[in-house]
């Protein structure tokens, strides 16, 4: 199952996030993401969260792997929201 995993960062996290960012893609790496990125501020380039898509077995699983991602260890998330998710374009049946 997809799920889709959309973190928010607290206020003025930007030095954080850019400090813990080469262990979270490494973190990634290793794990069932489709795809991910980070949420961008009014500026159009300024990080101010994360989206992920990931293939897990079961909603605790997407839990346990967002609980275990490198930004959210480092205090980076104000919030976490995990959502199952169906993809339907491209490719995939509905």
């Amino acid at each position: 199952m997809l799920y889709a995993i959309i973190c928010r960062d607290r206020t003025n996290m930007l030095e954080r996030r850019q400090q813990t960012r080469p262990a979270h893609l490494e973190y990634l790496t290793h794990h069932p993401v489709r795809f991910a990125g980070p949420l961008l501020g009014e500026d159009e380039s300024t990080p101010i969260g994360s989206i992920l898509f990931v293939d897990c077995a079961d909603r605790s699983a997407a839990e346990a792997f967002a609980a275990e991602d490198p930004y959210r260890l480092a205090g980076l998330f104000d919030q976490v929201e995990i959502q199952a998710f169906r993809q339907v374009i491209p490719g995939m049946e509905s």
